[in-house]
C-alpha cells in the first residue's frame, strides 16, 4: 500500500503493516500532509500564518520569518514533546481505530512494545482529540435520550446471610455514574457523565434544539422534558418500539460500551468514564466508514487539537 493511498480522503482500509514500514521520514512526510494538508503537506507557522520559514538544525524544525516562532510538525498538537517516534505514534492511532470495540492500554503498550503508562496517556490523547469536536455541538430532529450506569460494584458476600441488596443506595458505594445519551437518529451522538439521570435535564435542554422531538423510556426523570419538547415515551415492559416512539440506537451505544467493559476495558468508570464513553460515541458516529478514513480522522484531530492540559506534564488531574 503506497504512502499516497494512506493519505488519500477516499481511503477505505487501512493496512497497520504499510504504516509499520515506514521509515521515520515518511512518518514525518505524513503527519505533514495530514497537518498542512491546505498546503499540500508544506509548513506554515500556526501563530501568525506566514509561508516564509528558515530551515533550523536539528533538522525538521523551522523558524517563522514572521514572528520568530520554533516549531516541528508536532508543536502545539496534542503530540507536543513527544518522546516516541513518529512512526510508533502513527501505528498507535491505526491500532486504536481499528479495534471495533475500544483497544486496552495493556494490548498497545505490548503492541508498541512501551510501558503500560505511555500507552495509557497516548490512548488518552486520542481520545481527548477525537471527541473535542463535540465539545459545543448540539443535536435536533428525532433524538434519543436514555441513560445507563456504569462503576461502583459490589462483590457480594460469601454467605448468603450476609449479603444485603445492592440496588439500595444505603448499601452502595457512591461511586456509581450514569451516561447519559443524546442521539440524534442518523445524526451524531453527544453523552454526559451524571450521579443520576435528573441532574441532565439542564445539559439536555442546552444540547437539544428547540422544536425536536425526544424519545425516552418511562423513567420518572424524564418527566420534566414534556414542557419544553415533544416527548414521546417508550414502555420497554411491553414493547421495544411502539407508533414511532423508541430509544434503540440510544440502546445500540449502551450496547457497544458494555462490549466494550466487558470485553476489552473491564473496567471504564470513575474519572475516564466520559472519556471511553466520548470514544465510543465516536466509533458509533462513524462505524459505516472505512478504517482508512477513521484513521485520517483521528490524526487530523490529533495535529488540529492544541497540548492538552490533562494528559501533558504536571497539569494531570489539576485541570479546571
Amino acid at each position: 500500500m503506497s504512502q499516497h493511498f494512506l493519505l488519500s480522503s477516499a481511503a477505505r482500509t487501512l493496512s497497520l503493516s504499510a504504516v509499520m514500514r515506514m521509515s521515520d521520514a515518511e512518518a514525518r512526510e505524513a503527519f505533514g500532509r495530514i497537518r498542512w494538508h491546505e498546503q499540500k503537506g508544506k509548513p506554515f507557522c500556526s501563530r501568525c500564518g506566514c509561508v516564509e520559514l528558515y530551515t533550523c538544525k536539528p533538522e525538521h524544525r523551522w523558524k517563522c520569518k514572521g514572528c520568530g516562532y520554533r516549531f516541528s510538525v508536532t508543536s502545539g498538537t496534542i503530540f507536543a514533546s513527544h518522546k516516541l517516534p513518529l512512526r510508533d505514534i502513527l501505528a498507535a492511532i491505526a491500532i486504536f481505530v481499528n479495534g471495533a470495540k475500544g483497544y486496552s492500554a495493556l494490548q498497545l503498550s505490548r503492541d508498541l512494545d512501551v510501558q503500560y503508562k505511555t500507552a495509557f496517556v497516548l490512548s488518552h490523547k486520542i481520545r481527548e482529540a477525537i471527541c473535542a469536536k463535540k465539545k459545543d455541538c448540539m443535536v435536533s430532529g428525532e433524538v434519543e435520550v436514555d441513560g445507563a450506569y456504569f462503576g461502583g460494584h459490589i462483590r457480594p458476600a460469601n454467605y448468603k446471610e450476609n449479603r444485603r441488596d445492592r440496588r439500595l443506595a444505603k448499601n452502595q458505594t457512591g461511586k456509581r455514574r450514569v451516561v447519559v445519551i443524546m442521539r440524534e437518529r442518523n445524526g451524531q451522538t453527544l453523552p454526559f457523565v451524571f450521579r443520576f439521570e435528573e441532574e441532565s435535564l439542564d445539559t439536555i435542554q442546552s444540547r437539544v434544539m428547540p422544536g425536536s422531538t425526544i424519545h425516552a423510556d418511562e423513567a420518572s426523570g424524564w418527566d420534566a422534558l414534556h414542557a419544553r419538547y415533544l416527548t414521546k415515551r417508550i414502555n420497554h415492559s411491553e414493547s421495544y418500539s411502539h407508533d414511532g416512539a423508541c430509544t434503540n440506537q440510544a440502546e445500540s451505544f449502551f450496547s457497544r460500551v458494555r462490549r466494550a467493559e466487558i470485553g476489552t476495558h473491564h473496567h471504564i468508570a470513575g474519572p475516564y468514564l466520559g472519556s471511553y464513553a466520548g470514544e465510543m460515541a465516536w466509533r458509533e458516529d462513524h462505524r459505516r466508514i472505512g478504517n482508512g478514513e477513521q484513521y485520517l480522522l483521528a490524526t487530523n484531530a490529533a495535529l488540529k487539537h492544541p497540548v492538552s492540559r490533562q494528559w501533558k506534564g504536571y497539569w494531570q488531574r489539576t485541570a479546571a
